[in-house]
C-alpha cells in the first residue's frame, strides 16, 4: 500500500469541498442554452457581436412603448430550476444600458427576477426577489409569507448606474421561509446589500426560474411614460448561477 503523505491527506480532505462547488447554469451572451425566452409588445431579444463584455457576443434586449397597448413589456430569457426552498445559491451577470439611456426618477425597469408559476392561485405567475433600476439608482427586494398575502421588503437605493458602462451584479441568497435566510448583493465588486436572519421566499415550495432582461414594468397596463424616451436597450453577458461565489461571478469563469 502506498504510504499516506501529508499532501495526499490534504488532497483527500479537499475533495468533498471541490465536489460541492457546482456551476448549475452559465451562458456567454447567446440566445441558445436557455430554458425559454419571452417578448411582449414590440420587445426584441438578439444575440449581437458589436457590443459585448467578454465576447464574442452578448444579449441585447429592447422595448418600445406602444400607445394604446394595455399589456406587459417583457424581453427576458429564462433559466429554470434556479431555486427551491432550503437551497443557497449564487447568481451573477453583466449588464449595460445604452449610452443615451434617459434616467427619469419615476420610471422603473426590472433587469433580473426570480419567478414561479402558481396554477390555480390568486396569481398564476409571481416573482419574489427582483433587481431593478429606478431613475439612475439600483434596487432589490425579497418577499416571504403566503403568495396571496406576502410581505415584501424593498431596499433603499443601493448604487448609481451609469449609462454606456458594463456593470456587474452578484447575488447570494439562502432561500428560507424562516429566519435562517439571508440575501446579499454585490455591485461592481462591492457588497451594497445584506439582509440576514430573515425569511427570503414564499411558503409555497414551487420551483423558481431566474430571468434576466428588460422588463419595463412601469409601462404595464397602458401607464403613461414620463420623459421623452420610449425606446430602451440593455445588453447582458456572462450570466450564471451555482453553489459558490466563483460559479456566478463573471470575472471568475
Amino acid at each position: 500500500m502506498k504510504p499516506l503523505t501529508l499532501l495526499s491527506a490534504l488532497t483527500g480532505l479537499a475533495l468533498p469541498l471541490a465536489a460541492s462547488a457546482v456551476q448549475l447554469f452559465s451562458n456567454t451572451g447567446t440566445t441558445s442554452g436557455w430554458s425559454n425566452s419571452q417578448t411582449e409588445a414590440s420587445g426584441t431579444i438578439q444575440q449581437v457581436t458589436n457590443v459585448y463584455k467578454e465576447g464574442p457576443s452578448a444579449l441585447k434586449m429592447t422595448q418600445t412603448y406602444v400607445p394604446g397597448y394595455t399589456g406587459l413589456y417583457h424581453s427576458e430569457v429564462h433559466a429554470y430550476n434556479a431555486y427551491v426552498q432550503g437551497q443557497m445559491r449564487f447568481y451573477g451577470f453583466w449588464f449595460r444600458l445604452s449610452e443615451n439611456w434617459e434616467f427619469t426618477p419615476n420610471q422603473g425597469f426590472n433587469i433580473a427576477q426570480f419567478i414561479a408559476q402558481f396554477p390555480g392561485s390568486c396569481d398564476a405567475w409571481a416573482p419574489t426577489t427582483m433587481v431593478w433600476i429606478r431613475g439612475n439608482q439600483l434596487y432589490t427586494r425579497y418577499k416571504y409569507g403566503s403568495i396571496c398575502s406576502p410581505t415584501t421588503v424593498t431596499s433603499n437605493p443601493l448604487a448609481t448606474v451609469t449609462a454606456g458602462v458594463w456593470h456587474k451584479i452578484v447575488i447570494q441568497a439562502n432561500w428560507q421561509t424562516t429566519n435562517a435566510g439571508y440575501l446579499k448583493l454585490w455591485y461592481d465588486g462591492v457588497k451594497v446589500y445584506e439582509e440576514d436572519d430573515t425569511p427570503t421566499t414564499v411558503n409555497e415550495n414551487n420551483p423558481f426560474q431566474f430571468r434576466v432582461g428588460l422588463y419595463a414594468n412601469t409601462w404595464n397596463n397602458g401607464n403613461y411614460v414620463p420623459g421623452s424616451q420610449t425606446f430602451k436597450q440593455i445588453w447582458f453577458d456572462e450570466i450564471a448561477f451555482g453553489t459558490v461565489f466563483a460559479d456566478a461571478d463573471p470575472d471568475q469563469w
